[in-house]
């Protein structure tokens, strides 16, 4: 049996265990059972063999074998500020956004969003970025930030990280003429609803130095330009 199991504490001694959903799943699911092999990630960078002890109605024990320094990450830090697009496809989104490296996700709270980013919501994306994990052999969790308005997430940014937004205005460069740039220090992208921007954040962001940017002549959902723009960034690396 080779799968993997997220395990929600740090694995530091010869013993772990599955609880919750984990639990479930390797025993209702996958039929697991004392003796099976697995591995296991505590979301912090490395992953581990483990061997199933026992089996309980809602726990799994397990002996740890080994430990493995895996890095699967990019080599630099990701950002991605987005307003949240509607219902399934927040799951979408957080998977493309887990697949692709991102760092952290920042949901934005702007003018013209769709979605709120309620505690349940968020909860929830946390969920998401588990199993999208869980899929794509990533061994450190995409950290799904406090929502924060665009002028709040413009001021997070450190002076020498690249900052790049996602326009359909004039002024906005298109990907295929946009200067190359140092992504060594960071890069922070914003991509808004599909409403865009109002003219007020759009101000405040440039203010803050971020770069609009053109994805095309069509409009695009939020999470299809969330990503068009994250492709094109690891891309360039």
């Amino acid at each position: 049996m080779d799968r993997r199991f997220f395990v929600d504490r740090p694995i530091l001694e010869g013993t772990a265990q599955l609880t919750g959903p984990e639990a479930e799943h390797l025993t209702k699911v996958l039929r697991g059972k004392t003796g099976d092999e697995v591995t296991l990630f505590d979301g912090r960078g490395a992953e581990f063999t483990a061997r199933i002890t026992r089996t309980g109605r809602s726990v799994v024990e397990l002996v740890v074998l080994a430990r493995h320094e895996i890095c699967r990450e990019l080599t630099t830090a990701l950002t991605l500020g987005v307003a949240l697009p509607k219902g399934d496809r927040q799951r979408w989104l957080i998977e493309k956004a887990v697949e692709l490296g991102v760092t952290s996700l920042v949901p934005l709270v702007t003018k013209r969003g769709v979605a709120e980013p309620s505690p349940t919501a968020l909860a929830r994306l946390s969920r998401y970025v588990i199993e999208a994990s869980k899929q794509c052999g990533r061994n450190r969790l995409l950290e799904i930030a406090a929502p924060r308005r665009l002028d709040e997430y413009c001021r997070q940014v450190a002076p020498e990280a690249c900052r790049l937004l996602a326009d359909v205005g004039p002024d906005a460069i298109p990907l295929a003429r946009l200067p190359s740039f140092d992504a060594s220090r960071g890069v922070w992208l914003a991509v808004g609803p599909e409403g865009g921007f109002t003219d007020t954040e759009l101000a405040e962001s440039s203010a803050r130095g971020f770069v609009p940017i053109s994805l095309g002549p069509r409009r695009l959902r939020a999470e299809t330009a969330a990503l068009s723009a994250l492709c094109h960034c690891v891309g360039s690396w």
